[in-house]
């Protein structure tokens, strides 16, 4: 070998104990991992296990333990249909003297529907007619799930031109409404069902007024048929 070579592997070499430590530090998985909670690193993993109230993957070679709250943003009935599912996950929970590794999903469903929420909201128009459906009634008023998944709330002076105590006395949960998006503020959707009722016209009753000189009643008609 030649001395160029052995001076180059020399200087590629770590030269002190605190750089053999620091290049052992590094290669240890349980920092690599504990780096990747302090980063919040995304983390694409596959479902190798079922485990009693949870799943496992493997990141870094580690055995990490996803409890089943931490999977989905919503109850999952059968936990066996995660089995060698490819998701994505972040390190929450390093505990290499008790060779523990806890990974979560939740946190990043919950980030991937706040940004689909805000662009839905973005797109939302004023003025806009939509369909949607009673999802629940408040003493204030009627929330609406609209088609594109959003809600809205119907407050009770905007459901009926005609004056309306309670939202339950004219809507039932579950009924399918037509409303009118009539207001948009910090993320929240105002909506009117009054704004789409006819507005109906008062008749007016039409009233002949004789004229003055015929409203006196003249005593020779009184008494013309009368026979003396």
């Amino acid at each position: 070998m030649s001395e160029e070579l052995l001076h180059d592997e020399a200087v590629n070499e770590p030269q002190t104990m605190a750089d053999l430590e620091a290049h052992f530090d590094d290669a240890n998985p349980w920092n690599v991992v504990k780096n990747y909670m302090e980063k919040d690193t995304v983390l694409p993993v596959k479902i190798e296990g079922i485990v009693n109230g949870g799943a496992i993957a493997m990141v870094e070679g580690l055995r990490g333990f996803i409890p089943a709250s931490k999977l989905s943003l919503s109850y999952i009935e059968d936990l066996e249909t995660y089995l060698l599912k490819d998701i994505e996950v972040q390190v929450i929970d390093v505990d290499q003297a008790n060779n523990r590794l806890v990974l979560s999903a939740r946190e990043i469903l919950k980030e991937k529907e706040r940004k689909e929420k805000e662009a839905k909201i973005a797109s939302v128009k004023i003025g806009s007619v939509v369909k949607g459906t009673v999802e629940s009634l408040q003493n204030y008023g009627a929330f609406v799930r609209l088609e594109d998944g959003l809600s809205g709330l119907v407050h009770v002076s905007q459901i009926s031109q005609k004056r309306v105590k309670a939202p339950k006395d004219v809507l039932n949960t579950g009924d399918e409404v037509t409303v009118k998006i009539i207001g948009l503020k910090d993320g929240k959707i105002s909506l009117s069902m009054k704004a789409l009722e006819e507005v109906k016209e008062e008749v007016e009753e039409k009233v002949d007024i004789p004229k003055s000189e015929n409203i006196g009643t003249n005593l020779g008609d009184l008494f013309k048929n009368i026979k003396l």
